[in-house]
């Protein structure tokens, strides 16, 4: 199966199966965290994700997690920014949908019963019209899955994308709020290897923005983590994850206040729970 584009050559997900259970022994786990984020999934299928999540080698269930944790973040940002979603959200969502909806299969599927000279749909009022019933519910679930499956991942372009550090660009976007704000100021430190870390600090909103310049992708294997450093000397606190794609995207991070320090670390793919020293780049947050 291939990925599509959409209009401004963003990828939406492949085309997925009928069911979850096949998704996940093909491998698609992690394809289908955005949609387990934005509980798009009936409970049985969460269970059987968290099943397979639970047993699944340690990288790809860090990678899963760390994609649920940045879409209900992105989220968050989202609906905290704006006292009321924003009028067009709708009309941005659908936009960004692929074909197939349910409308068009609900169409379809009536245009085959009238070509067949079925009479309209009516309520079962007996067992052959309830297998009927339930026959043309398994054929359209695969279409309805695909439907979707793109409503979530659009709801999320939508509202910010996914990743570390998405950016939305309108006045309500966290991230600018953060740098343009009027207490807001700024620190450049080398990252060891190449390139600088550039700081944005507003301690009015309790939250930094990091911008990576010329910084080298990590090694293979690895991952960049970004770490507050804690006043009191306790255990720094992770802050996510940096792969070679995220290094282009600016990344927020909250809850300032108690933090001495941001700190970037090379990790092991997946992060680690403590960081691994020395850092390859160090940034004082105090004034």
């Amino acid at each position: 199966m291939t990925d599509t584009n959409d209009s401004r050559g963003r990828q939406l997900p492949r085309a997925f199966a009928a069911d979850i259970p096949t998704d996940l022994a093909a491998g698609r786990a992690v394809e289908l965290a955005e949609i387990y984020a934005l509980d798009a999934i009936t409970d049985a299928e969460r269970e059987a994700i968290d099943a397979y999540v639970s047993g699944a080698p340690e990288a790809e269930r860090a990678s899963f997690n760390e994609r649920v944790r940045q879409a209900r973040e992105t989220l968050a940002m989202s609906f905290t920014a704006e006292e009321e979603p924003p009028a067009d959200l709708f009309a941005r969502i659908v936009a960004q949908l692929p074909a197939a909806a349910p409308a068009a299969e609900a169409a379809k599927t009536a245009a085959g019963a009238h070509a067949e000279g079925d009479a309209p749909a009516e309520p079962a009022a007996d067992e052959l019209a309830a297998a009927r019933q339930r026959r043309e519910v398994r054929r359209r679930s695969a279409g309805l899955r695909n439907w979707l499956v793109g409503v979530a991942a659009a709801a999320v372009i939508a509202l910010g994308g996914v990743g570390i550090g998405a950016y939305v660009a309108n006045q309500n976007d966290p991230l600018r709020q953060v740098v343009e704000a009027q207490d807001a100021r700024q620190a450049t430190v080398d990252v060891s290897g190449g390139g600088t870390a550039t700081v944005s600090i507003s301690p009015s909103h309790d939250a930094l923005v990091v911008r990576m310049k010329d910084v080298p992708p990590p090694p293979a294997g690895k991952v960049y983590q970004m770490w507050l450093i804690p006043k009191d000397g306790s255990t720094p606190v992770s802050q996510g994850l940096m792969d070679a794609e995220a290094l282009s995207k600016p990344a927020l991070v909250k809850g300032i206040g108690s933090a001495a320090a941001l700190g970037i670390t090379v990790e092991p793919a997946g992060g680690s729970a403590t960081p691994t020293l020395p850092t390859v780049a160090a940034a004082p947050l105090n004034a």
